[in-house]
């Protein structure tokens, strides 16, 4: 490890605090105090930030003294809309395709899967991925995937929009020729009228989700190891702190009792507040009520903290977000039970989050809480939020902030972008959603990725969304004016995913008495050529003063998590978001081997003069008579 002295300074005669940074360039997110090239780290919280002279009182014996090496630090990034939960439970099950640059390669890894795969068991491609983001343009075909894991049953998802299976999938699954489709869904058949593997939500994506579901799942002691290796995995890209969404197949407390108890032994190494979402339809005010009565939001720890209900309340009331398919229509009347559930959460001090991606669904959901208003229910002390509002309206953001409301956003667009403007074109697109004008409104804003099950987990995949607006196959969305800023970018990344929670008073920026969560990376964010914002990593993450991933020269100092396992498991062999060299990176390895080859060729020279095969001063030979002289 990077343990070194601070120059120049006499250090302290106490014990001296946890952790010392120093040798960094430190964005703190405080416009008081935008900058440092120090800080130090006690009890979990910073104690001292500035220059070395600044930190050397803190240092002690038993002080570890970390140093940046001049790599750009930033406050620990926070998702404000990720499904971390499920996604930690499902984890080492999951054949991620996140960042495969082509099909072949992807087609390759399921292939290999197959071969280490245990009888019974599936191989799940599950989210992260778009057929935009491979060099082919294109999914995968049932029958490649039957090609490549002839017996094991195949699972892969394609964003909101459809699954492909295999024929040892289908089987497994129960699908025959008589299985009629579901509501919403379509099981898509050959001639034949066998099912041909494909799934399609048509809008709904229940049918992709259900089937999903029907695959084997994992016991008690792997969920956990499952759940502490996903963590860690965020913590590679510098999270520090995550919202669950909750979500369908989310059920409460079942499912999350594998963060729970990892939270009661200190093993969590992202920090988590949570939602409840009624899984029940008929059932949602009911559960509601017992929930409400049960427990109020905020009294959790630092570590785990319930947040409110959502990202829905009833289901009558959740749009779809399939791009390829025409906007729902909601059922006539859904307002009466949505009322109710809203009323129950505000009467009982509860905040909310909704999941909303049209504007017509968002301006009959206001519609509900002016009518609240009107009895003093809103502006009211629980938080409440949007999620998504890829179409809202300037008249509707405009109503959103009379109400007190928030909004978080994702990069579905960076996957769904072309669907998206296909269907409403590119003009349209160029609005979805509407940054400018959401950053205009004042309204307390987030940012998040709505991983794992259709974006990549991944935070600087959105990050470069938001600066560039181009998606993952590199369709530009916005032109210049609708970007966001860098350092704006980050915030709704760091403070913003805080204001989420009600933490924005403790974490999301670096300043003395607030959380250490902080991010060392391996690429400075703010000087990187745009294209390579994806390839962004962290080389250091640590949450709480706790080192919780460390790579590249400080690898090892990380805490330890247990091995990856079932042995089978694709994460065990294939990771999880698979890295590619930046695009400058590329170019300068190119460059790097034009280098060795002239410097090779220039060795060859002098070898050839040495044993007197050519004159020390020969003249190059000139093939193209336009260079000669």
């Amino acid at each position: 490890m990077p343990t070194m002295p601070v120059s120049g300074v006499t250090p302290g005669t106490g014990d001296g605090d946890d952790v010392v940074l120093r040798n960094a360039r430190i964005h703190t997110g405080d416009p008081l105090r935008p900058a440092a090239t120090a800080l130090a780290v006690r009890a979990g919280r910073i104690t001292a930030l500035g220059d070395d002279a600044d930190v050397a009182t803190r240092i002690g014996p038993r002080t570890r003294i970390v140093d940046a090496l001049g790599r750009r630090v930033v406050p620990g990034l926070n998702d404000s809309h990720l499904h971390v939960i499920r996604g930690g439970l499902n984890y080492v099950l999951e054949l991620r395709w996140d960042g495969v640059p082509s099909l072949r390669q992807a087609l390759a890894m399921l292939r290999e899967q197959a071969g280490r795969t245990p009888k019974g068991q599936w191989i799940r491609v599950v989210g992260g991925w778009s057929a935009e983001q491979f060099a082919e343009r294109r999914m995968p075909t049932p029958a490649e995937l039957t090609a490549a894991a002839p017996d094991t049953p195949v699972f892969v998802l394609h964003l909101y929009q459809s699954a492909i299976l295999n024929r040892a999938a289908v089987r497994a699954a129960g699908f025959t020729r008589d299985t009629p489709d579901p509501r919403g869904g379509q099981i898509v058949r050959g001639r034949d009228g066998e099912p041909n593997g494909v799934l399609l939500a048509a809008p709904g994506a229940l049918i992709l989700y259900s089937t999903l579901a029907a695959a084997p799942t994992l016991d008690a002691e792997h969920r956990k190891v499952s759940t502490r290796n996903f963590l860690r995995e965020l913590n590679r890209f510098g999270l520090t702190s995550a919202v669950d969404a909750a979500g369908g197949f989310q059920s409460f407390p079942d499912n999350y009792a594998t963060v729970i108890e990892l939270a009661r032994a200190g093993e969590l190494s992202v920090r988590i507040g949570y939602h409840l979402f009624p899984q029940t339809a008929g059932q949602e005010l009911a559960d509601l009520a017992r929930w409400v009565e049960t427990v109020r939001p905020d009294e959790g720890d630092e570590w785990l903290r319930l947040n409110g209900a959502g990202e829905n309340l009833t289901w009558a009331a959740a749009d779809f977000e399939n791009f390829s398919e025409p906007r729902p229509e909601l059922s006539a009347g859904y307002e009466g039970e949505f009322e109710q559930a809203v009323r129950l959460l505000l009467e009982h001090g509860w905040g909310f989050r909704l999941h909303a991606t049209y504007d017509q669904t968002i301006r009959r959901d206001l519609a509900v809480f002016e009518k609240l208003a009107a009895e003093g229910l809103f502006p009211g002390g629980g938080r409440w939020l949007f999620d998504h509002a890829e179409t809202v309206t300037p008249g509707s953001l405009e109503r959103i902030a009379a109400l007190g409301g928030a909004i978080s956003v994702q990069n579905r667009m960076s996957f769904q972008g072309k669907a998206f403007a296909d269907r409403y074109g590119s003009e349209a697109a160029a609005r979805t959603p509407p940054l400018k004008e959401m950053l205009a409104s004042g309204i307390p804003m987030a940012a998040g990725t709505d991983a794992t099950r259709v974006s990549s987990y991944n935070p600087w995949v959105a990050l470069h969304w938001l600066v560039t607006g181009r998606t993952v196959g590199d369709l530009c969305l916005y032109p210049p004016d609708r970007l966001v800023p860098r350092e704006r970018a980050l915030e709704l990344y760091t403070r913003g995913g805080a204001r989420i929670t009600g933490e924005d008073e403790v974490k999301g920026v670096l300043k003395e008495g607030w959380y250490a969560d902080f991010a060392v990376l391996s690429h400075d964010f703010f000087a990187v050529h745009a294209d390579d914002i994806p390839h962004i990593e962290a080389v250091l993450t640590v949450v709480g003063g706790r080192i919780v991933y460390a790579a590249g020269e400080y690898e090892g100092l990380d805490e330890a998590v247990p091995p990856i396992s079932p042995a089978w498991s694709p994460a065990a062999h294939f990771g999880g978001y698979q890295a590619t060299p930046p695009p400058s990176a590329a170019g300068a390895r190119q460059a790097d081997l034009l280098v060795q080859a002239v410097a090779a060729g220039e060795q060859h020279r002098q070898w050839r003069v040495a044993r007197g095969l050519a004159a020390p001063e020969e003249p190059p030979v000139v093939l193209d008579p336009c260079f000669g002289l």
